[in-house]
């Protein structure tokens, strides 16, 4: 490590500003190094060094994974780039990384670095001061002492208490705690919502690989209605330019949303604004519209066929043998039986969209035009919604808008927004066995901190679910790996209570992040750049392969090693768990690597293998022949499936179900059809015990959604907490990372984003420091004034590390789970975009702008 550093000086290099670090080639020849001592260089100096392009990995979860290219000049990263494998076009797009992947080896060299194992100055076996937790000092300590300690007290609090005290938030760890006896597991709906249990039930498409057509088709469309979706920051990849083809081609979009945010401002889209949590209301005030409008004859407005064909429940005739005609949704939408029509107006009340506007929003998914519905998982990151993807596809399934070119339904986000289809390119397995957890004890990601501090949770069963089980838990120990799980679960201050409660907090971490804050040991972990090399999957069309950049720096380790010295001190067989070593896993994926041919139709090997590459690698396995060299893959660092108009790779959601339902049924629902009535859905969802919904898609109004900002809802008296607050992804982060990266703090600053007429009732102006308050915690942000925002709706962006004033007990940091809290309904949804607060302009101290925070620089 001390030749690294040594090398590092003498190249003396500095950062630039990002502006311009990342703006023109020159400016991108800058260096950090391991240590807090820089100086400059001229960028020619830079240039003119010899060195050896190396693809490196940019692999945090932002959705998009591209090309990142690193130039090391004598062990020392001193340029990046992005892809130039290929010209550009919009066809045969280049894979371009964004400031985040741009400032990657700000985080790999960064000065605040996790540089030794660390343990908290006052634990002691049982905890000692565990009040401390999140305040404590740092004790410097070796790998020997990290390992023999930790170890030590496992032992301890499972002759005292059980497996069932050992609380893992991690992978490899995890496999270790098995092989001991098993441990509490924790499940939850994360990023999808919604999104993770209903479509399968309802025989719709959970994911953008199956429920959208392909970019190439997409240009087809006349109308493109986009519903929470921002992918110019939150995958900010190709998405966006994908979409400016669609626009190219001729198509209108529609923004229905919160937020005008940037990518509907690069599409000149028509904003619809629309209150958070109410897409289920406004999607049945259009499904009432499209019913009262359609005639068959004069204006045909739905696809009654397809309706009739492929699916169930939509009304009384179309119910499953056996259930009560009259709860179809059609019925329901017409108030026929509670006497509630869900008119254009009874939508408007919740939604906040004008009524004409939604008869005008639903006139436009006529299924005589070509129209795109697409969604991103935002609004089904909220409570109470298990309905939502039901009446999305119930409105793609009434409109036709499925199964045909330029017509489609669906989920657009993350690593396939834009554009749907199965891959074309994956990587193999790593061939590392699964190791079952004998312990079933699971707990829900928004009731773990209550279990862990209160003793009880809602037992799963492993997911067999069972109505209003409650069991008891006594967690002594929590164990995270590199994630973030108190930083991006919901309710973070009972989280920190919950770590302040056990015996024992171990975290892996590569920078003194919010799990490694409050924990008791801290041990250093390498990042990707450190590894031997990996794969990175993006969208449907590439394969990334990325090498090692540098030697691991200071005492890092990976987990896998760590989970394999700590087996073995607990004494159990780590080869049960990793039978093979990181080269034969890393060459596993590469021989196992597969794409399909031309032809749209045969899988075949990826990487040609020789006997030359075995001998060079020293691993086992077979020589094979692929559309690429090992060496020339490495070399690339991607393989791209090139695409072109009329290729066979193209990709119609839907399109053999809809023109065969009968030899095509939808894979995981009873019937085999979508289920706009699921009396599956409906038993399980309800079986959890978390909250009731009926078998249709109806509206139910959230927990923390627009009616809970009144203190009376029926005269309109606004409450103690009258605004919505919603947590946008923000180009400054990948949900939690790179968050610490001077580079990204000083161009995005991370304001609390406030509505001009809401800023202006509370003297609220540009710049100001605003207390943002909620029934779970306070948190401090600086207001950015904008037209942006919907009036009543504040946006907090996601992802800021907590930086809690004990004194005050505020957030100084913008933490938005701090906001957010442990709430449980229906599936044990997240429901981070469901959160009410109060807001004023705070009379202390001024926030500091983050740039401006010491760094958490740790020995």
């Amino acid at each position: 490590m001390s030749t690294l550093i040594t090398k590092i000086h003498q190249l003396k290099m500095s950062r630039r500003s990002f502006i311009k670090a990342s703006s023109a080639a020159a400016a991108s020849l800058s260096i950090v190094g391991c240590g807090n001592t820089l100086t400059t260089a001229s960028a020619d100096k830079a240039i003119s060094q010899e060195g050896t392009w190396i693809t490196a990995a940019c692999w945090h979860n932002c959705g998009s994974r591209c090309l990142n290219k690193a130039l090391v000049v004598d062990g020392v990263v001193v340029r990046q780039k992005t892809d130039d494998t290929h010209p550009d076009s919009p066809d045969f797009p280049q894979q371009r990384a964004c400031l985040r992947g741009r400032s990657q080896r700000q985080q790999v060299f960064g000065a605040d670095r996790l540089k030794y194992p660390m343990r908290r100055k006052n634990w002691s076996p049982g905890g000692g001061r565990k009040d401390l937790r999140g305040k404590d000092e740092w004790v410097k300590i070796s790998w020997e002492e990290a390992l023999e300690a930790i170890s030590t007290e496992i032992k301890r609090i499972k002759k005292d208490y059980g497996n069932r005290a050992f609380f893992a938030d991690s992978s490899n760890i995890s496999k270790t705690l098995s092989l001991y006896g098993g441990h509490v597991s924790y499940w939850g709906t994360t990023s999808r919502g919604t999104w993770t249990y209903t479509p399968d039930v309802v025989g719709y498409s959970p994911e953008s690989n199956t429920g959208i057509n392909d970019r190439l088709d997409m240009r087809n469309c006349d109308t493109v209605i986009m519903f929470g979706m921002n992918p110019a920051w939150s995958s900010a990849g190709n998405p966006a330019y994908n979409f400016l083809q669609v626009k190219k081609a001729g198509a209108q979009f529609i923004a229905v949303d919160p937020y005008y945010n940037d990518t509907y401002a690069l599409l000149e889209a028509e904003w619809i604004p629309c209150r958070p949590v109410s897409d289920t209301a406004l999607l049945l005030g259009i499904a009432h519209t499209l019913l009262i409008e359609d005639d068959p004859v004069t204006n045909p407005l739905i696809d009654w066929e397809f309706l009739k064909n492929n699916t169930i429940g939509f009304d009384a005739e179309s119910m499953p043998e056996g259930s009560d005609s009259k709860a179809n949704f059609k019925d329901y939408v017409l108030g026929t039986y509670d006497l509630i029509p869900k008119t254009a107006e009874w939508a408007s009340e919740v939604c906040g969209v004008e009524a004409n506007r939604i008869r005008s929003l639903a006139r436009a998914m006529n299924k005589n035009k070509k129209v795109a519905i697409l969604t991103g998982w935002a609004s089904a990151r909220t409570n109470n919604t298990d309905n939502l993807p039901q009446i999305f596809m119930t409105i793609g399934a009434m409109t036709g808008h499925m199964g045909k070119s330029g017509h489609m339904c669906g989920i657009s986000c993350h690593s396939r927004s834009s554009n749907g289809g199965d891959m074309l390119v994956k990587p193999g397995s790593n061939g590392l066995p699964t190791i079952k957890n004998p312990v079933d004890d699971s707990l829900n990601d928004t009731e773990m901190w209550r279990a862990i501090l209160g003793g009880m949770y809602n037992y799963t069963g492993q997911q067999k679910y069972l109505k209003g089980q409650r069991r008891n838990i006594d967690i002594h120990m929590i164990y995270h790996d590199s994630g973030a799980k108190l930083q991006s679960r919901s309710g973070m201050s009972k989280g920190i209570e919950a770590h302040r409660q056990v015996d024992l907090v171990v975290s892996h971490g590569q920078f003194l992040t919010t799990n490694a804050k409050y924990s008791d040991f801290v041990l250093p972990v390498t990042t990707e750049w450190e590894k031997l090399g990996g794969f990175l999957t993006g969208n449907r069309e590439i394969l990334i392969m990325y090498s090692q950049i540098t030697e691991p720096m200071y005492e890092c380790r990976d987990d896998q090693w760590i989970a394999m010295e700590l087996g073995k001190r607990l004494d159990v067989d780590v080869t049960k768990a990793f039978p093979i070593d990181d080269k034969q896993q890393f060459f596993n994926q590469i021989v196992g690597a597969t794409t399909i041919n031309e032809d749209g139709k045969k899988v075949e090997p990826l990487v040609t293998i020789t006997d030359a590459d075995l001998a060079e690698w020293g691993v086992k396995g077979k020589t094979q022949k692929g559309r690429i060299s090992l060496k020339e893959f490495r070399e690339k660092g991607i393989f791209q499936v090139p695409r072109k108009p009329g290729d066979n790779y193209g990709y119609i959601a839907f399109k053999d179900f809809r023109e065969d339902p009968m030899a095509n049924p939808r894979p995981k629902s009873a019937s085999g059809k979508m289920e706009i009535y699921s009396k599956e859905l409906e038993e399980t969802i309800n079986n959890m015990g978390y909250s009731l919904i009926k078998g249709i898609p109806t509206y139910i109004p959230p927990v923390e959604g627009y009616e809970d900002t009144f203190g009376n809802w029926e005269n309109k008296h606004k409450g103690e907490y009258p605004y919505q607050v919603i947590n946008p992804h923000y180009l400054r982060r990948s949900h939690t990372v790179f968050d610490n990266v001077q580079w990204l703090r000083e161009t995005w600053p991370n304001p609390v984003f406030i509505n001009t007429r809401d800023a202006a009732a509370k003297g609220i102006s540009d710049g100001d420091t605003v207390l943002l308050t909620s029934q779970h915690g306070k948190i401090l942000r600086k207001a950015l004034v904008t037209e942006r925002f919907m009036p009543g709706v504040i946006g907090l962006p996601h992802g800021s590390w907590v930086d809690m004033d004990e004194n005050l007990g505020i957030d100084t940091g913008g933490a938005d789970n701090i906001l957010c809290g442990p709430i449980t309904t229906g599936q044990g949804v997240s429901g981070w975009n469901s959160c009410v607060a109060r807001m004023e302009k705070y009379t202390g101290k001024s926030l500091i702008p983050d740039v401006e925070k010491p760094q958490r620089i740790i020995f």
